[in-house]
């Protein structure tokens, strides 16, 4: 792939990348309102610096969720809009593993525990361990199992339930501030690509693991 375009807008942030000539050119916005409505002006930004046309994109790769209803909704939309538009294949990839595999490069670890705040008493939860991601979950923090000291934790969800997560896990190191970011989803899309992983073959699509997000009143 000569040129991909990476889309994040799934958490508190909002980030794209775009891969070029093996140079990546980045954009990131984080404790800004709504960041998820500023995606296509970001989008703009790394095509004008790079000189490029959304017609030259080769693939699109996306965070699909789990994360904010809004923000996952919102980056989806984008892709499936470009990807319709002009012909582009896509990649999505879970919001939980973009950060799993974030967090073993930056602390260079082998083994990660990713929980995302998920509100309700509830976190998205998922394990990246020596490069392979699992156990994509909604749980209650009290609920999950027992891991070795090996793991760290990381992602908004240690922070808002880090007593809960570190009584049931037994992990006791944690790096709640840490997110997504697109720039990390062009490595998981050339590592992919390399691995003979195939592309999405239908619409992009979102996943969401909570099917209810407010319940009617039985009054």
């Amino acid at each position: 792939m000569k040129n991909i375009l990476a889309i994040d807008t799934c958490t508190e942030v909002c980030s794209v990348s775009l891969y070029s000539q093996s140079n990546k050119t980045s954009r990131y916005l984080k404790d800004v309102s709504k960041s998820s409505g500023l995606i296509l002006p970001l989008c703009d930004e790394v095509l004008d610096e790079t000189g490029l046309n959304v017609s030259d994109i080769d693939l699109i790769v996306y965070t699909k969720g789990p994360g904010a209803f809004t923000g996952v909704r919102m980056c989806v939309s984008v892709v499936q809009g470009m990807s319709l538009a002009f012909d582009i294949p896509t990649l999505g990839i879970s919001t939980l593993e973009l950060v799993g595999y974030g967090a073993s490069k930056k602390y260079q670890v082998n083994k990660v525990a990713v929980a995302l705040d998920a509100r309700m008493n509830e976190v998205y939860w998922g394990l990246y361990n020596q490069g392979v991601f699992t156990n994509e979950t909604l749980s209650k923090p009290n609920e999950l199992p027992q891991l070795d000291s090996d793991h760290i934790g990381v992602g908004t969800g240690w922070g808002a339930y880090e007593q809960e997560l570190t009584d049931a896990t037994g992990v006791d190191t944690c790096h709640a501030d840490f997110y997504p970011k697109a720039e990390n989803l062009i490595d998981l899309a050339l590592a992919h690509i390399k691995s003979g992983g195939s592309l999405d073959g239908n619409l992009p699509l979102p996943t969401y693991l909570r099917n209810n997000v407010a319940k009617k009143s039985l009054k």
